[in-house]
């Protein structure tokens, strides 16, 4: 069975990760998104609420599924069996950083293997450091992240829970 790994912090998810994920999916038999708790960052949304907003967005699915880790991404691979490693990039920024992040992966378990996957054009400029800024705002940004998303976003900003 092809396998795949999509791993992402989705504080918030966005239009731009449900695209990548639909088109992974479409590619491999399985895709596991993996809601990653980013030590370094700190995130608007906790590691429950993101994991559950991203099962709700992936049932359209039935090949995708979603799962957390607290981890080294790597670590979670090895787990799961998992070699390959889905990277979503919007731009040659992105591609650099990610590259490095595929060099130290590749060090840390040489048989996983990342691909990077250019998100489609209308997408492109969608960052989740944005959208939270736009949102604590109030601006609409329903144009940017599911509906689900837009709600939760408007009740964080908004002294809702």
């Amino acid at each position: 069975m092809l396998r795949a790994v999509f791993p992402g912090s989705f504080d918030p998810p966005t239009l731009g990760h449900l695209n990548i994920i639909e088109r992974a999916g479409s590619l491999f038999e399985e895709l596991i998104v993996v809601v990653a708790e980013n030590r370094n960052k700190r995130a608007l949304f906790s590691a429950d609420e993101r994991t559950a907003m991203m099962r709700e967005l992936a049932r359209p699915w039935s090949n995708v599924s979603v799962s957390r880790c607290d981890y080294l991404i790597v670590e979670f691979m090895q787990k799961t069996g998992c070699r390959i490693l889905i990277r979503g990039v919007r731009g040659v920024d992105d591609f650099s950083y990610e590259f490095e992040v595929a060099m130290i992966n590749k060090a840390l378990r040489p048989p996983i293997e990342t691909l990077f996957m250019p998100t489609d054009p209308q997408y492109f400029v969608l960052r989740s450091s944005s959208i939270k800024e736009l949102a604590s705002f109030q601006a609409d940004v329903s144009g940017m992240v599911p509906p689900l998303v837009a709600k939760a976003l408007s009740a964080r900003y908004s002294g809702g829970p």
